[in-house]
């Protein structure tokens, strides 16, 4: 069992990126593409149990990520392409079914799929989960015949903690400790936190 400290607490405007991607937080405006996404036949496959859900559903998922940043200082983002600022999907930090544990969450467009976008963009929302969250552990769950996005888990470092049943569908759920994570990137375990200056009211430059 993963303790979790309480998180500092971001705004909805603090952006992250990588050599490849931008990743800006949920907006009102993002409801039809994320409500695109998520109904895509491949994305919603393991992501919604393979049902099409309505557009107030998206709604919902939106407004619920905007008030987690308020109140807990995590939520999703959406993943953007830096050469063509074209949306390649979803990534962000949850809690699990309102529990204390925290899970890290991941989806792309198919045109996406294979080019590791996925891992780079959850290297950056785990990273922001240990070092601006203060979070000491997050957990990935996803139905067992999800084999690419247990490879994207295991690429992360995470390892398998345990199976259970939800709605009558198994999910293995991996984990990884801050200090796991630490270890893995053979940093020290104190390691100043590069979000204390990141500007949150604008996008980040190229």
């Amino acid at each position: 069992v993963c303790a979790r400290a309480i998180p500092s607490h971001m705004n909805n405007q603090t952006w992250l990126k990588t050599s490849r991607l931008h990743l800006r937080p949920f907006a009102r405006e993002d409801l039809e593409v994320l409500h695109a996404l998520w109904c895509d036949p491949h994305v919603r496959q393991f992501l919604w149990d393979d049902i099409i859900i309505p557009q107030d559903a998206a709604r919902e998922v939106i407004a619920a990520s905007r008030h987690s940043f308020e109140q807990q200082g995590f939520g999703f983002w959406n993943i953007l392409r830096k050469d063509a600022e074209q949306h390649a999907g979803f990534c962000g930090l949850r809690f699990i079914d309102e529990a204390p544990d925290v899970e890290i969450l991941y989806g792309l467009w198919p045109k996406f799929w294979g080019q590791g976008f996925a891992t780079e963009a959850a290297q950056a929302v785990l990273r922001f989960g240990f070092e601006a969250c203060n979070l000491e552990c997050l957990f990935a769950g996803t139905d067992p015949p999800n084999a690419a996005s247990i490879r994207v888990m295991e690429r992360l470092a995470m390892k398998f903690d345990r199976q259970i049943r939800r709605n009558n569908l198994d999910v293995v759920y991996y984990s990884l400790s801050r200090k796991e994570w630490l270890t893995s990137l053979s940093l020290p375990i104190k390691q100043p936190s590069p979000f204390a200056q990141l500007p949150t009211n604008a996008a980040p430059s190229n």
